[in-house]
């Protein structure tokens, strides 16, 4: 019951930085954060905070979730893994982040993103098609 309610809590904050809400944001990304981006750029923590304070809040960046899974590294240290899609521009990518507890609260300290491209996705997407068949 207890990894349940951990996956659930690990989930529901991977989400809230999924709004790309400055104040967010700020809580929940460590100071020492590093994100390798899926252009193949990296970026630390005052670049995502840059980044939050000109997203048009008018227009939020819907993402669907899937395959959340997480393995505790030790006892105050999570990897997250999940597939999304961005519903705005249909990309898919697969994710993976680090949680380390600070202080009694998680906090990501490193996240990566890899993109799913459509050629790859077609070529899988068939492939299972194929399987079900």
């Amino acid at each position: 019951m207890e990894d349940l309610l951990l996956l659930e809590h690990i989930l529901n904050l991977e989400k809230r930085l999924m709004n790309y809400d400055y104040k967010e944001l700020h809580e929940l990304l460590a100071d020492d954060f590093l994100e390798f981006g899926s252009s193949g750029n990296s970026y630390d923590k005052k670049a995502q905070l840059d980044a939050a304070k000109t997203i048009n809040m008018n227009k939020p960046i819907q993402f669907t979730v899937t395959d959340f899974k997480i393995k505790l590294l030790a006892l105050d240290v999570i990897l997250a893994t999940y597939r999304t899609l961005r519903h705005n521009d249909s990309k898919y990518a697969l994710r993976s982040s680090i949680w380390k507890k600070n202080n009694s609260k998680w906090q990501m300290i490193f996240h990566q993103i890899a993109a799913i491209y459509s050629r790859i996705r077609e070529k899988y997407s068939r492939i299972i098609q194929n399987t079900l068949v």
